[in-house]
């Protein structure tokens, strides 16, 4: 049987690439649960605790909110459960990302548009700024 390796605090943000302070606010939200203490006080975590950081670390970089990372862990702590709930909650994501890579094509569209405007010259004459000032009234 593997031995559960204890880190300090700074251990398990260099293990994970966390910052010490996202770690610890990961604990006051409830995402990570509080740390086991060293008799001194000071916070201690394990295999367990550095699996679960690095899930919320790649569930962040996929965009998923906090509260979604929240139902995710709870969900997962099931293990022989139907995973439709957590299919759902990535789906209900996946229409969200399909939403915001709508808006960024349109913004995008719409930027090219105001850049093509632009000739150079004096600022005086200047096509782009008064696109955008156009674009915001």
């Amino acid at each position: 049987m593997e031995r559960d390796t204890r880190l300090p605090i700074g251990g398990l943000a260099k293990r994970t690439g966390t910052k010490v302070n996202t770690i610890r606010f990961y604990e006051d939200i409830g995402l990570l649960p509080c740390a086991a203490r060293t008799a001194s006080g000071r916070r201690t975590y394990g295999d367990e605790d550095v699996g679960r950081l690095a899930f919320i670390r790649n569930a962040r970089g996929l965009g998923f909110s906090i509260d979604e990372i929240r139902s995710l862990t709870a969900l997962a702590l099931g293990p022989g459960q139907d995973c439709a709930e957590i299919r759902a909650v990535a789906a209900r994501h996946l229409l969200d990302v399909d939403k915001k890579l709508e808006r960024m094509a349109r913004l995008r569209a719409e930027l090219a548009r105001i850049v093509q405007l632009c000739d150079g010259g004096p600022v005086s004459d200047c096509r782009v700024i008064e696109a955008i000032a156009a674009a915001t009234a």
